[in-house]
């Protein structure tokens, strides 16, 4: 398993799909994730320290998680299977509950866990950017710094 860190959500065009970037904390892989919307938006929310009025789904499911008593520990992208990635939140007692991905690193951002990724998952979709690719990932770090949540609201056409 290797540490992951969230360096942010991307809208890829011209499909307008939202892609995840996580990076080894320890190495020189990245991790693309494909997500929705709502997730992106849960995430760049997160990200950019925005208070919703009223708790968001993965608000709620943290308060839950607080409510009922547990701890949450880590989250980890544990398979990839025929394009899909697929998470486990990981709580005390090693309580394990399946997730997607996206869903889990939106609670693991807001409870301020680690995410970790299975060595198998970076071997099959981990990418290792070469230097002249590092000028892109500080392009993405800016992208995301001027991004809003409204630029994740589906569009009509």
């Amino acid at each position: 398993m290797s540490e992951m860190h969230v360096i942010g959500v991307r809208v890829e065009q011209p499909q307008n799909q939202p892609v995840l970037l996580l990076r080894e904390s320890e190495g020189e892989r990245y991790l693309p994730i494909w997500i929705g919307q709502t997730e992106a938006t849960a995430i760049a929310l997160e990200q950019q320290g925005v208070e919703p009025a009223r708790p968001l789904t993965h608000d709620l499911i943290k308060n839950l998680i607080e409510a009922f008593g547990r701890t949450l520990k880590e989250v980890r992208i544990v398979d990839l299977r025929e394009g899909t990635f697929y998470a486990d939140l990981v709580f005390d007692e090693n309580i394990r509950v399946s997730a997607r991905p996206s869903d889990s690193i939106a609670i693991a951002l807001r409870m301020g866990v680690p995410i970790f990724a299975d060595e198998a998952v970076l071997s099959e979709a981990g990418l290792v950017m070469p230097d002249e690719r590092e000028d892109e990932v500080e392009k993405f770090k800016e992208f995301l710094e001027s991004v809003s949540p409204d630029d994740f609201k589906a569009t009509d056409g």
